[in-house]
């Protein structure tokens, strides 16, 4: 019965969908999540382009959560809300899992660079083929976002596709992922501005959004975050409360547009950003 429901779901799904995304994907996409739902053994990897993706995009369909990232971005739309944002030319895509959201980003925004870091290695590879299309406009690090640059470790209990975790490594030579805190990753971009944050980085919020985000705060334009649990909720919001902002939210996802510092007019708020990111940089 519970299988029978997920089946009637993905097909209100496609009939909701199918004008926006395409009939053909909507078809397609539905026949592999209901083949997920009865174990019916499809070939390992499926390629496909979905109409918001310029080129096709690699979807691993054994052992890994890549359709259920597919669907959540080319099928439910979880980054619509952002597609209307102006003059973006930097993203930084924090916890790009195989480049899906980072490909969305390229296509919705033609003029930009997407900076992608990912810390799983398997994950990162899948990513480097289904970013390799958009040449020098992508660019991959192997690697997590931290308070400080350091080497963590992948968390063995949370790995699960696209909900890998790093931690703090318990071995005295240092962990197996090397990590950067948020100047050095605006510094990598040579941008003195990021257009658009996209963070999914499973409570590695807690670490990034501490007393030192309000040093490189100032550098960034827009927020696309999802927050695991009340704990990360509140310090990223402490982290912006010297800020003004629009605020939005999404499904799961948490947009915050606009930001610039509290006591500063709207207009001159481009100004105050590159002064911002400047002071990070130099």
């Amino acid at each position: 019965m519970r299988r029978l429901k997920r089946v009637y779901l993905y097909l209100v799904t496609l009939i909701e969908s199918w004008d926006v995304i395409g009939l053909l994907f909507a078809i397609n996409w539905a026949l592999h999540c209901i083949g997920h739902i009865f174990r019916i053994p499809w070939p390992g990897v499926w390629r496909v382009r979905p109409r918001q993706a310029l080129y096709p995009l690699t979807v691993r369909l054994q052992g890994s959560s890549d359709l259920n990232v597919l669907s959540a971005i080319y099928v439910l739309q979880e980054y619509k809300r952002v597609r209307n944002l102006r003059d973006v030319t930097t993203v930084v895509d924090l916890g790009a899992n195989v480049g899906f959201s980072s490909a969305f980003f390229l296509s919705s925004f033609p003029n930009s660079r997407v900076f992608a870091v990912e810390p799983d290695k398997n994950n990162f590879e899948v990513c480097r083929a289904n970013l390799r299309p958009y040449g020098e406009r992508a660019v991959l690090l192997h690697g997590a976002v931290w308070s400080e640059c350091t080497t963590l470790d992948l968390d063995p209990r949370e790995n699960r596709g696209w909900a890998t975790k790093v931690v703090k490594s318990a071995d005295p030579n240092g962990g197996s992922i090397q990590a950067w805190d948020m100047i050095t990753l605006i510094e990598k971009t040579g941008s003195p501005c990021i257009d658009l944050l996209k963070i999914d980085i499973e409570r590695a919020e807690l670490a990034v959004f501490g007393i030192a985000a309000k040093e490189w705060l100032p550098g960034v334009r827009n927020i696309c975050i999802e927050l695991h649990g009340d704990d990360c909720r509140k310090v990223f919001f402490d982290a912006l409360s010297d800020f003004d902002y629009d605020l939005d939210h999404y499904d799961e996802l948490t947009i915050c547009r606009n930001i610039f510092p509290k006591g500063s007019s709207a207009s001159s708020h481009g100004a105050l950003a590159v002064k911002g990111c400047d002071s990070i940089t130099s």
